[in-house]
């Protein structure tokens, strides 16, 4: 079904869509393919796996986005994709302060249940200030969206325009773990125990970790996002929430990153709910938390605990997000630990411990817990930078280990 998007966008406009699975294809295909009648407008992007947006539609769109995952890193490349480097529990006040334009949200929801209300299916996350600050909001209705508990329903009357669709939500383009990733996971599991809340990052090894947590007892969820992994542990009765210190029995997220077997996991599941990102990153709410483990990755660490997110070999390819918001809220839990997870190299070409970061700053050596790579765990909590060093050397690769010793005394400052 055609959408005619020029009836709600107008020349000058910011919009705002939902990330990675929650992407609306019809309508952003639509857009694409009107860009030149509507006028020049804003967009603000967040994981865009797709690669719907390309960067020859910057003719008439001004792209905007908080990371370089997915096919962000090419728009980047080709010099059409601003990154705004924004801590994600700011997102949602930047939006409200109007600093991020939302005057048109398109959205991807589900069919509506048997009260009429449509669920926004796959992400809340920043999508909930949007839309409340949004002069016009246009709905997809894809048949293939599970029907989830979210922070906000919507109803008909909300909608300034409708379209239907039964699409498959956008896959992610990572795989199962590799040998790498279940090795890291192995080392990153003895610091998670029996009723730990745990928070992941993105990608694959989120989920090799949870695979070899099968043996713990009562654990909980607060993330930025849901993956596979948390279904599986759900099913199997590892994850079921009843310890936690807040939300009891409900794991929560602010969007579902994985494949059918996460949403059919997540469809009209009351144990599972999905929450405004000025929830799950909001420190008043994350202080609350007891037994808080943060799991997040890094592009590079340096030898004092020194954290890239950001920058690989001069491209954008992570973000700032939501990292520091949760390694701070960790390091602060009673019982609670931060874990950075990374392979210790990029092949045989270069190491991902360095001496010095070759990026920005992301998260401080002043926020170190506890670094994990296939080669062991460096718990950073407490030494001081000659001790921190000696143990990030002890889980670098073999073959790059000579070459941060002759590098080490000059980061000892």
């Amino acid at each position: 079904m055609e959408v005619n998007l020029a009836s709600v966008v107008r020349p000058g406009d910011g919009v705002i869509w939902g990330q990675a699975c929650a992407e609306p294809l019809t309508l952003v295909e639509a857009l694409v393919a009107q860009r030149a009648a509507l006028g020049p407008i804003e967009v603000f992007m967040g994981v865009n796996w797709s690669g719907t947006i390309r960067a020859e539609h910057a003719d008439c769109i001004r792209l905007t986005a908080y990371c370089g995952a997915g096919h962000n890193r090419k728009l980047a490349d080709a010099g059409v994709l601003d990154i705004c480097p924004y801590p994600y529990s700011q997102i949602g006040p930047l939006i409200r302060a109007g600093k991020i334009k939302s005057d048109v949200v398109l959205l991807q929801v589900s069919p509506p249940n048997a009260r009429g209300e449509y669920s926004l299916g796959l992400d809340v996350e920043y999508l909930a200030p949007a839309i409340e600050c949004a002069r016009s909001v246009v709905a997809e209705i894809n048949h293939q969206v599970p029907w989830t508990t979210t922070e906000r329903l919507m109803r008909a009357e909300d909608f300034a325009l409708m379209t239907e669709s039964s699409r498959a939500p956008v896959a992610p383009p990572y795989g199962a773990p590799g040998e790498t990733e279940r090795r890291i996971a192995q080392h990153a599991a003895q610091f998670i125990p029996d009723g730990a809340t745990l928070e992941f990052g993105l990608g694959s090894l989120p989920d090799a970790i949870l695979a070899a947590l099968a043996d713990r007892r009562d654990l909980g969820v607060h993330s930025g996002l849901l993956c596979d992994g948390i279904a599986r542990l759900s099913e199997q009765g590892v994850i079921t929430n009843a310890r936690k210190s807040i939300d009891r029995g409900v794991s929560v997220g602010g969007v579902l990153m994985g494949t059918r077997t996460l949403f059919d996991h997540a469809h009209l599941n009351p144990r599972v709910h999905l929450r405004s990102s000025e929830y799950t990153h909001h420190p008043g709410v994350l202080a609350r938390i007891e037994r808080f483990v943060a799991v997040n990755s890094a592009v590079e660490v340096d030898l004092t605990g020194q954290v890239n997110a950001e920058i690989a070999g001069g491209a954008y390819v992570g973000a700032i997000g939501g990292q520091l918001d949760f390694v701070r809220a960790a390091n602060f839990s009673r019982g609670g630990v931060s874990l950075i997870c990374l392979p210790s190299s990029v092949g045989a070409r270069a190491s991902r411990i360095v001496a010095r970061l070759s990026g920005p700053v992301a998260t401080p050596r002043s926020e170190a817990g506890v670094f994990v790579t296939e080669w062991g765990a460096a718990d950073l909590r407490g030494l001081p930078l000659s001790k921190r060093a000696e143990r990030m050397i002890a889980i670098a690769h073999p073959d790059f280990r000579a070459d941060l010793e002759l590098g080490r005394a000059a980061v000892l400052i």
